[in-house]
């Protein structure tokens, strides 16, 4: 396909793409109310607002959410169907499994920081007042709080596919994964101590999943490493 072609159909998709962000926002708009309900019964009291433009601000923040969660799979199948002509008939089926698993990832790692990583620091930042203030706790900054947490926290549970992913393209492979190692897990360590309480076990909870992602993303790129050779063998 000549280069012009090919930024035509790039445009193409992410025009679908952008598509479906609007639509699924549209969506999640209609059923805000009950998202918001249902997220906002974890804070254990009734939120307060500063003012009306709060509550379009709150609600467009839930919708987008949503929207995005909604999205993951469509802007995956959309990045298929851009890299599929250079790939080979196998390489097709692999790599139309990742559509599904960065889905599954995403879920699990925001429902892992919604369920387990944010009631534990919220319980702790509270805490920290200790009496001293006059707690007034408004939507906009509980759902900013939450966010912030757990968004970054469900993205980096997608490092697998990724790596996966790239992996199968040639630009990532074992040998420099694993010389990355160390500057790996001291950066999964400081974002964990960052967005974790100040105590051990907080920490720990953090730290083990996402260095147990990092070796799994290691293990299935050596893998891929090792299917490739063994390909590019039998064909030479």
């Amino acid at each position: 396909m000549p280069f012009f072609e090919h930024l035509t159909d790039l445009r193409r998709r992410i025009m679908i793409v952008l598509a479906t962000f609007l639509g699924s926002l549209v969506l999640c708009f209609l059923f805000v109310d009950t998202i918001y309900q249902e997220l906002a019964r974890r804070s254990g009291e009734k939120l307060a607002i500063l003012g009306p433009g709060d509550i379009l601000s709150i609600y467009v923040k839930l919708a987008a959410v949503g929207a995005i969660a909604i999205t993951i799979p469509i802007a995956a199948y959309q990045i298929w169907k851009f890299v599929v002509p250079a790939l080979r008939e196998r390489e097709k089926k692999v790599a139309l499994m990742y559509i599904p698993a960065l889905f599954i990832l995403f879920l699990l790692g925001l429902s892992f920081a919604y369920f387990i990583l944010f009631p534990m620091t919220y319980q702790f930042v509270l805490g920290l007042s200790n009496g001293n203030f006059d707690l007034v706790i408004t939507a906009n900054d509980y759902f900013t709080f939450m966010f912030h947490l757990c968004l970054p926290f469900a993205l980096l549970f997608e490092m697998p596919v990724i790596v996966l992913f790239l992996s199968h393209l040639g630009i990532v492979n074992p040998h420099r994964l694993a010389k990355m190692r160390k500057p790996a897990y001291f950066i999964l360590c400081v974002i964990s101590i960052t967005i974790t309480p100040p105590d051990l076990l907080s920490d720990v909870l953090v730290i083990v999943p996402l260095l147990f992602l990092y070796e799994c993303s290691i293990a299935i790129s050596r893998f891929i490493h090792r299917k490739r050779a063994e390909e590019t063998a039998l064909t030479s």
